[in-house]
C-alpha cells in the first residue's frame, strides 16, 4: 500500500511543474502581469542559486543537494513507522518541494520562480518553495502537537 505522504508529494510535484509550464508560457518577455492586485504578481526569473538566490551558479551542486535530499526523505519516511497526519503532509509537501525544484535545476540549470509579492519585499517563488515552506509550518505544528501530549490519528 502506497502511503498518503507519497500522494502528497505527487500533488506537489505535478501542480509545480505545470505551473511553471504554463509561466513560462504565459510570462516570456512580458515583464510583470498582475496576478492578485495589490497583492501578488507574476514576474518570470530564473534562479540559479537556492534559497534567497544563495550559492547563485552552481545548478549543479544544487541539483545533487536536491536530490540527496529527496532520497534521504524517502528513506526516512521508509523507515518511519505510522506517521501522524501533520507528520505525513509536512514530510509530503517537503518531498515534493525538493523534487519540484530538483527537476528544474537538473533539466534547465535554474529554478523557474513567478510569484511575487507586491506590498513587501520579498524573494520571487514559485509552487515548491510555498510547499517547502508549508511542511515546516506542519512540522512545528506537530512537534507542538507532541509537546502537549496531544497526537493526531495516524494518516492512512
Amino acid at each position: 500500500m502506497i502511503r498518503p505522504v507519497y500522494f502528497t508529494a505527487l500533488a506537489v510535484v505535478l501542480s509545480d511543474q505545470l505551473s511553471k509550464l504554463v509561466a513560462l508560457q504565459q510570462l516570456s518577455g512580458r515583464g510583470v502581469q498582475p496576478l492578485l492586485p495589490g497583492l501578488l504578481q507574476q514576474r518570470l526569473v530564473f534562479n540559479t542559486g537556492a534559497a534567497f538566490s544563495m550559492l547563485e551558479g552552481n545548478a549543479f551542486g544544487l541539483g545533487l543537494v536536491s536530490a540527496a535530499v529527496a532520497v534521504g526523505l524517502v528513506l526516512w519516511i521508509q523507515s518511519s513507522g505510522t506517521l501522524s497526519r501533520w507528520q505525513s503532509l509536512g514530510l509530503g509537501l517537503l518531498l515534493g518541494g525538493a523534487i519540484g525544484n530538483g527537476l528544474d535545476r537538473w533539466r534547465l540549470g535554474s529554478v523557474v520562480d513567478f510569484l511575487e509579492f507586491v506590498p513587501v519585499q520579498f524573494p520571487v517563488f514559485n509552487l515548491a518553495d510555498t510547499a517547502i515552506n508549508l511542511a515546516v509550518v506542519c512540522l512545528l505544528i506537530d512537534l507542538l502537537r507532541r509537546q502537549d501530549g496531544r497526537h493526531d490519528r495516524p494518516a492512512r
